[in-house]
């Protein structure tokens, strides 16, 4: 390769046009006057340098030099570049190559995926970064499922081995085929080999350490800068590649509400934007969705263009009164377990008379939540939540890792085995469970949309939910159809291009006859406006959108 460009699209006439110039054509050898032929080849244009060739190249005088100037504006040649906005042009000695921006080709492709898998019954691949105990893999997986759509876990990355093994055999979303993966998300992200065994992804999950952008993390470095942790602060590097290299067609991301506004989600929003995401955000808190835990916590979420997604119709349950007591175990009164922590009640006195605001946290059977439990919790910290004796008031004891997991509502099986200080390590670092489940739902039912199927009411959310059927034109329209089209098909929603009469409208389904007695079936919430029955009309997609325009009819000449 000789050269390497990225020009834009432009349009004349209605038509798209790409114009060449300088070393965009001197490096191909394509000089003033030099001839040459176009040939579509794909998604690829080929300019070949040939004496007999059907063009010629043109120039413009700079100063005393003649600028070579190719100027292509032709809807049939670039047709497969209608709707960019810009193209790659790769240059070497008698040809030039013009080819979707890479960033293009790969949006078609997880489109294309993902379709194909829905439509096959296939379930979706599934990898998680920084995957701990696999808790957040588990929410989303769980609240896909609710929404009838199943998925499989390819790969799970953690730096502890340990945590991986014992996700292997207590988390029931992985299977012999899960691929561990031990080792910082760094490593795996810079290491070629590696990188090249990971396996092209549907979604990809991830809450990167939050280490550097805790409130904790930042006042115990004292530099304010999260991305300066010499640790966790530059992960979201790695992330991105992995996110390029696997290329899901969306991502579920969490971390502290800090990270919203930290250089490293900045980097996350304008990344995946170039990739062809939208990405959604919103704070997530545990009371909301009736959890015992008031944890927040941030979440992204990034879908390729073209898929409808809408954080703000993601509504939390209806409310309910809770008791820290539905969730205690019965610890006998003379347990070992309680104490009456002396240490800590002579640190609170000293940090009140200090004029320090840190004071115990001591709930019982009857408080209404508990405050946020963290990944030291087996420390026996003063300020972390304590439960009191219920009958004497100076006995107090931490909670269990039962007791912790159904304070943030996440399934016990998944610290099952652990002891207590890994168990509340994995716990603490986690998230509240309800919420991101739900999230997950709320992004099934996007992509139920985005395949033409039904979606599944969050309204009962803990239900087993069987897979929805794919939603097809009801008997009644298949009958109307078929008088008209012999066979039919569902439109291509990425990028579709149909023309013909419109011959049947029922409910959401538009049928269109194209031709050769084939009929097209077009979603009508795809249109922004939809078309009439009878219209003679042509449909281009455009990322799941559609357009219509009106055919006019060709009319006979009356003149003599």
């Amino acid at each position: 390769m000789e050269g390497y460009f990225v020009k834009k699209v432009g349009n004349n006439r209605g038509a798209p046009r790409i114009w060449l110039e300088g070393l965009q054509t001197e490096r191909a050898g394509f000089g003033p006057g030099s001839r040459y032929d176009v040939e579509v080849q794909g998604q690829t244009v080929v300019l070949s340098l040939n004496p007999d060739g059907s063009r010629v190249v043109s120039s413009k005088m700079v100063g005393e030099r003649a600028n070579p100037i190719i100027d292509l504006n032709s809807r049939e040649l670039l047709a497969v570049f209608d709707g960019m906005a810009a193209i790659r042009v790769a240059v070497k000695d008698g040809e030039i190559y013009l080819v979707p921006l890479a960033s293009e080709l790969k949006k078609q492709e997880r489109f294309k995926r993902l379709r194909d898998k829905l439509e096959r019954g296939e379930p979706l691949a599934a990898g998680s970064l920084a995957h701990g105990g696999g808790i957040l893999a588990h929410a989303v997986h769980t609240g896909l499922h609710n929404a009838g759509i199943e998925s499989e876990l390819k790969f799970a990355n953690e730096i502890r081995p340990e945590l991986l093994e014992h996700a292997a055999k207590h988390n029931d979303i992985w299977t012999d085929k899960t691929m561990p993966i031990a080792a910082p998300v760094q490593e795996i992200a810079f290491d070629e080999r590696g990188l090249a065994n990971l396996p092209k992804l549907d979604y990809l999950e991830f809450g990167l350490p939050c280490s550097g952008h805790s409130v904790a993390g930042l006042a115990k470095r004292g530099h304010g800068i999260p991305e300066a942790h010499p640790e966790v602060g530059h992960l979201v590097v790695s992330a991105l590649i992995i996110v390029n290299k696997t290329n899901p067609a969306f991502i579920v991301m969490e971390n502290v509400p800090g990270y919203e506004t930290s250089a490293s989600a900045a980097i996350l929003r304008n990344q995946m934007r170039d990739l062809g995401y939208v990405t959604h955000e919103r704070i997530l808190n545990g009371k909301d969705w009736n959890e015992l835990e008031p944890r927040t916590r941030w979440c992204m979420v990034a879908v390729t263009e073209g898929i409808q997604f809408d954080f703000d119709q993601l509504m939390p349950p209806r409310a309910e009164a809770r008791q820290l007591g539905e969730i205690l175990q019965p610890i006998p009164l003379d347990d070992p377990m309680w104490s009456p922590m002396t240490g800590l009640k002579a640190k609170q006195e000293r940090d009140l008379a200090d004029g320090k605001g840190f004071r115990m946290q001591v709930f019982d059977a009857e408080s209404p939540n508990i405050s946020t439990i963290g990944k030291g919790y087996q420390k026996n910290r003063s300020t972390e939540p304590k439960v009191s004796h219920p009958e004497n008031p100076e006995l107090l004891r931490l909670l269990t890792p039962a007791e912790h997991s159904a304070a943030k509502g996440i399934p016990s099986h998944l610290v099952d085995g652990l002891s207590s200080t890994v168990a509340h390590e994995v716990l603490g670092q986690s998230i509240v469970y309800s919420p991101f489940r739900d999230v997950a739902h709320h992004v099934g039912n996007a992509i139920n949309r985005f395949a033409g199927r039904a979606e599944v009411s969050l309204l009962d959310r803990n239900a087993v939910l069987d897979a929805p059927k794919e939603r097809s034109i009801d008997d009644e329209l298949a009958a109307l159809a078929t008088e008209v089209v012999a066979t039919w098909k569902r439109a291509d929603a990425m990028r579709g291009r149909y023309s013909g009469i419109v011959v049947a409208i029922q409910g959401d389904s538009i049928v269109q006859d194209v031709g050769r007695n084939e009929g097209v079936v077009h979603s009508r919430t795809a249109f922004a406006k939809a078309p009439l029955l009878g219209q003679d009309i042509t449909v281009q997609y455009r990322e799941g959108k559609a357009s219509h325009q009106v055919r006019e009819k060709q009319q006979m000449s009356l003149s003599l």
